[in-house]
C-alpha cells in the first residue's frame, strides 16, 4: 500500500467515524442533564441563615416514587407526573434580615431564563416589597419541556427548576412532594390579574 493509499484510507476512516459521531450526538445530548441553572447558588447560600437544597435526577426520582402510595389518588398522580421528568432542582434560602439578596441578584437569575426556548408565563411584582413571583416555561415545539419558578420574599428566596415534560397545572400535584415547596401559583396568577 502506497503512502497516498494509506492517507486516503485514513481520511475515509476518519470521515466515517466523524459521520457516525454526528449521528449519535442528538441521542447523547438528550441523555445529558443540565445542572441547576442558577449562577448565584454559592453566594446566596453563604448569605442565608438556612439553606434547603434538593437535587433529584431521573434515577433519584424513580427511586423516590417507590415510596408513594399508588392507591392514594394524589400519590398516584405524582407518580404519573414524574415518569416524564428528567430532574427536579429546588433551592430555598431563608435570610435573617431583608436585603440579603439584591434586585441585581434577581435580575441575574431571571436572565438565565431568557432565551429562544424559555418564555415568561407569570410575572407578579409587589409595589409594597412583599414579594415577587416569576414562572418561566421552556417550550420545544408545542410541548412544555421545563419550568422554572422564582418566588422572592424579603427574607426568603425559593427556586424550583423542573426539567422534562410537565403542564403548568401539574405543578400543584408536585407541590409538597420531592422537595418542591407548596406553590400557590393560583394566588400569584390572581394577584397578577388584579
Amino acid at each position: 500500500m502506497t503512502r497516498i493509499q494509506r492517507l486516503t484510507a485514513a481520511c475515509r476512516t476518519a470521515a466515517l467515524l466523524g459521520c457516525s459521531l454526528l449521528l449519535t450526538l442528538p441521542a447523547v445530548a438528550q441523555e445529558i442533564q443540565p445542572n441547576f441553572p442558577v449562577e448565584l447558588d454559592k453566594k446566596l447560600a453563604a448569605l442565608a441563615s438556612d439553606v434547603n437544597e434538593v437535587t433529584m435526577n431521573k434515577t433519584m426520582l424513580k427511586f423516590a416514587s417507590q415510596f408513594l402510595d399508588g392507591k392514594d389518588k394524589n400519590d398516584a398522580q405524582a407518580q404519573r407526573l414524574i415518569q416524564n421528568l428528567n430532574a427536579i432542582y429546588v433551592r430555598s434560602y431563608e435570610f435573617s434580615a431583608p436585603g440579603q439578596y439584591t434586585p441585581e441578584d434577581l435580575k441575574t437569575i431571571r436572565h438565565q431564563f431568557l432565551g429562544p426556548d424559555w418564555n415568561p408565563m407569570v410575572k407578579v411584582r409587589s409595589k409594597k416589597g412583599e414579594g415577587d413571583t416569576d414562572v418561566y416555561v421552556k417550550m420545544v415545539g408545542n410541548e412544555v419541556k421545563g419550568m422554572f419558578v422564582l418566588d422572592a420574599e424579603p427574607k426568603e428566596l425559593d427556586m424550583v427548576y423542573i426539567s422534562g415534560s410537565i403542564r403548568p397545572e401539574d405543578l400543584k400535584e408536585l407541590s409538597g412532594n420531592f422537595g418542591v415547596p407548596n406553590l400557590n401559583l393560583q394566588k400569584s396568577a390572581t394577584k397578577e390579574a388584579k
